[in-house]
Order: structure tokens, then C-alpha cells, then sequence
């Protein structure tokens, strides 16, 4: 594992309130990290699937504390790309995903809907592309009809982005015509300065 990614495992398990919490985060992201397409917790050599079921959705740890950490991890990360001269240039890509379910789920009634024939959780998400960097930043749940649409949801994604990214980068928006309309994102073009804008 390179040296980065040790830092933040270590940081992460650091969270954990329990040793045993910690044995399971541990369990969990070695099965991530072994990239061998079988992430499934009845996959896990060291842990048991019920183990690691019950971590994942009934023990108490800080979802949110987990977050700031990778961010900060991964803002480090980016702004080591940073060389002397002219400033690099930063993609933000903006892609509209939709995670397909089946059957009744109670949890997520309210988060469940059908888009474009597609029934399941649709995630308007946040993407950086800096030097060898591709990095899922942020996301927002579309929640149906008469709700936030995905544009307005991809914009605000963008306008929280960290000031330190127009400082450090040259910033390029990347979206899907579907995602929402070009005169939308130009705003937000406007409002950030950023150099350049595709869609």
C-alpha cells in the first residue's frame, strides 16, 4: 500500500471508538483495497458478514468525521499537483448515476424514484480530475418530481467546492447536457471565474 494510503487508513481507524469498530473498518477497506471485485462483506477472510453488517448499520461512528477526514486527505493530495509557473489545470466533472433497486425498501421510501425508466437511488455526483487524480468529491440524492432537479443539484456540488481549488487551479466544468442546462452552469462559471466551461 503506498504511503498516502496508509496515512489515511490509520487516520480513519482512529475514528473508530471501539477496537473492535476498528477491526471491522479495517476488515472493510482491505476488501476495497484489494481491488479484486469481490467488496461483499460475506467476502471478508478476517470478519464475518453479519460482523460487518451490524458495523455498517448499527454500531455508532461519525459519518461525518469520516468524511472530513478523506476530504482533507484527498485536499492535500490534489494540492501537491501544484508546480511552479502556470496553475494546473482542475476538472470538475458532474455525472448523473443512477444505483438501480428492486423491491421495497422502507428506509429509502423517500428517496427512491423513477428517472429515464430507471428505478432506484439517483446520484448526482462530483468528480476531480487533477494530474493522476480521479476523486468522487461530493454527491446529492435526487429525490423525484417537484423536488431539486439534478442541474440545480450539480450546481450547488460546484459552488461548495473549496475556495483553495480556484486559488491553486485553472478549473474546467465538465457535465452531461442531460445533467441540466448550459445556461445554468454558465452562471456558476460567472460567479466562480473559471477559465473555461465544456459541456
Amino acid at each position: 500500500m503506498l504511503a498516502h494510503a496508509q496515512a489515511l487508513v490509520y487516520n480513519l481507524s482512529e475514528l473508530m471508538p471501539t477496537q473492535y469498530q476498528k477491526e471491522n473498518l479495517e476488515a472493510m477497506l482491505g476488501l476495497f483495497l484489494e481491488a479484486q471485485g469481490h467488496p461483499l462483506p460475506e467476502y471478508s477472510q478476517t470478519k464475518s458478514a453479519s460482523s460487518l453488517s451490524r458495523f455498517l448499520n448499527i454500531n455508532h461512528w461519525s459519518t461525518r468525521d469520516m468524511i472530513r477526514t478523506i476530504r482533507n486527505h484527498v485536499l492535500e493530495q490534489v494540492l501537491s499537483e501544484r508546480s511552479r509557473g502556470r496553475k494546473p489545470f482542475l476538472q470538475v466533472i458532474i455525472d448523473l448515476t443512477t444505483k438501480e433497486k428492486c423491491g421495497k425498501f422502507k428506509e429509502f421510501d423517500n428517496l427512491i424514484s423513477v428517472y429515464n425508466g430507471k428505478r432506484g437511488l439517483h446520484l448526482v455526483v462530483l468528480y476531480l480530475v487533477v494530474g493522476k487524480w480521479r476523486i468522487p468529491w461530493n454527491f446529492r440524492v435526487w429525490r423525484g418530481k417537484g423536488t431539486t432537479t439534478p442541474a440545480q443539484l450539480g450546481l450547488k456540488l460546484v459552488q461548495r467546492l473549496p475556495k483553495t481549488f480556484k486559488l491553486n487551479f485553472q478549473t474546467i466544468i465538465l457535465a452531461d447536457t442531460a445533467n441540466g442546462h448550459v445556461l445554468n452552469l454558465f452562471k456558476v462559471y460567472v460567479s466562480l471565474n473559471i477559465r473555461q466551461l465544456q459541456v
